[in-house]
């Protein structure tokens, strides 16, 4: 079996049998790679729109004859296997792609395999210039690898700290920071890594490079909570440490803090990072005062922040299957579930399936549906929708839709900035396509009548991510539900006031037994 190798972390290179090949044509390493990274049949149409999207039909397609000639000859092989309306790799062939090895490591491990294949961002120095859907096709790509490659230097700087490995993880960590410097918990990670080697000298002198990063490029001064790193560990805000645990070959992140009973279940919207909501002082805050009220319990869903990526949707039956597995990872026999924006309908399927282990559900700024149907006009269309998460995606890797979900803060530098650097941490543009599109397709409107449990709902009333009539129809279906709306236009329940979310979650705390 002959043996195609492609080099794609860093500028792309191919072999056919250890024979290095070189490709006179840009376009045809562009339809290789794309064929490579597709690992499917691709129909023609496909291919000749994205690499002539100028030219009309006839002109793309004998263009894109004359390539899979090029490449014929170039590597003295039938490379591709051409039927009349679709292309892909020859089957016969054994194909290794390092972008591919190194997801299949992040995903398998051990990850210091998937670090050590990760040489250079995808197609480094590689472009078509005149053919921006390859561009933008091998951006997303690019971005989607960037984010499992942070994901993975995290898991490797906390598993090295915690086994007394503390001098790697001073080398992961940073490499962390040089691939964002203006992450601050990047910064901190280095900072921890450096106290736990005994170098308290280069502690220092990573938060004086921090602070002039921030300063320099943001304008905005270090968190308190990065200064006290240094100070005495009983000063120290120490971020809790992050566990795993395992579903259907997933691993979840989770923390806990606080003490119970009760406990305090948190699931998050459409994307979260366990470690850095602790870099804004408004999480940090809201944190702090519920996990005086109980034990609380953060996780990130299968598919964003430190939780392994997945390569299919995750569903509402795979949130309340994360839900329960983290429950009892941490040993929660009975808890106030929180459900917060998209999290609300993983919520809800919990509920209908495990009564016995809920005290009380609280639903803020949620829904029951995810598009618009004449029964359920509180919601995007599904154009609308679509046209959304094009928009959202556009400005991945910066604040992104601020205006929609914290219009409060639009203008707030360090706002803003930690949330362009939660959305680049969590996921990536191609990963959170799915999660978008799995919430737009939720309908959970036939559980709400069988929901048992005691139930708040709070929205705000200018919402204007998800309409406050959206809670309004969960509060009016879920029986014995409480309706409470909340002033302002935020989405967000850590920005603007958070009262009204921590006397819900005290007064369901009473119903723990």
């Amino acid at each position: 079996m002959e043996r195609l190798t492609f080099r794609l972390l860093g500028f792309p290179e191919f072999r056919m049998n250890g024979r290095r090949v070189e490709l006179a044509l840009r376009r045809a390493g562009a339809l290789l790679i794309f064929l490579a990274e597709a690992g499917r049949p691709v129909a023609r149409e496909t291919a000749a729109t994205l690499l002539w999207p100028e030219a009309d039909e006839e002109t793309a397609r004998a263009r894109l004859r004359r390539t899979l000639y090029k490449i014929r000859v170039a590597f003295r092989s039938e490379l591709v296997a051409a039927s009349g309306t679709s292309l892909s790799l020859h089957p016969a062939l054994s194909v290794e792609i390092d972008s591919k090895a190194f997801e299949y490591a992040c995903d398998r491990g051990p990850l210091e395999t998937a670090t050590n294949t990760y040489t250079n961002d995808f197609l480094a120095g590689f472009s078509l210039p005149d053919c921006q859907e390859f561009e933008e096709w091998a951006f997303f790509r690019r971005e989607a690898l960037r984010s499992r490659l942070t994901q993975a230097l995290e898991r490797l700087i906390e598993t090295r700290i915690a086994a007394g490995e503390a001098r790697t993880a001073v080398v992961h960590a940073t490499r962390l920071v040089g691939l964002d410097p203006l992450s601050e918990s990047a910064h901190r990670h280095l900072i921890r890594a450096n106290l736990a080697a005994g170098d308290r000298a280069a502690a220092e002198r990573q938060l004086e490079a921090c602070a002039r990063h921030l300063r320099d490029e943001l304008g905005v001064p270090l968190d308190p909570a990065t200064v006290a790193l240094l100070q005495e560990p009983s000063k120290a805000t120490e971020t809790p440490r992050t566990r795993y645990v395992e579903v259907e070959g997933i691993h979840l992140a989770y923390q806990t803090v606080g003490n119970g009973p009760p406990d305090i279940v948190l699931v998050p919207g459409f994307v979260s990072h366990v470690e850095r909501i602790w870099e804004d002082s408004r999480c940090r805050s809201w944190i702090a005062a519920v996990s005086r009220v109980g034990r609380l319990i953060l996780f990130d869903r299968r598919g964003v922040g430190l939780s392994d990526r997945v390569g299919a949707r995750p569903t509402v039956d795979a949130t309340a299957k994360d839900i329960l597995a983290v429950m009892d990872a941490a040993g929660s026999r009975r808890a106030l579930l929180v459900g917060y924006s998209e999290g609300g309908p993983g919520c809800i399927r919990f509920a209908v399936d495990h009564p016995d282990r809920l005290a009380g559900l609280v639903l803020w700024g949620s829904l029951a549906k995810g598009s618009h149907t004449p029964d359920y006009p509180f919601a995007l269309t599904a154009e609308q929708y679509d046209l959304w998460k094009r928009r959202l995606i556009a400005n991945w890797g910066g604040p992104a839709e601020i205006e929609t979900f914290a219009p409060s803060l639009v203008g707030d530098r360090k706002g803003e900035a930690w949330w362009a650097g939660l959305l680049r941490a969590a996921s990536s543009p191609g990963a959170v396509t799915g999660v978008l599109e799995a919430l737009r397709d939720t309908d959970v409107r036939h559980l709400l009548a069988s929901v048992s449990v005691p139930t708040l709902v709070l929205h705000r009333s200018g919402d204007r991510a998800v309409r406050s009539e959206a809670g309004r129809f969960l509060a009016a279906k879920i029986s014995g539900a409480r309706f409470v709306e909340v002033a302002g236009d935020d989405h967000w329940f850590w920005v603007g006031d958070q009262n009204p979310l921590l006397r819900s979650i005290k007064e369901l705390a009473r119903h723990y037994r």
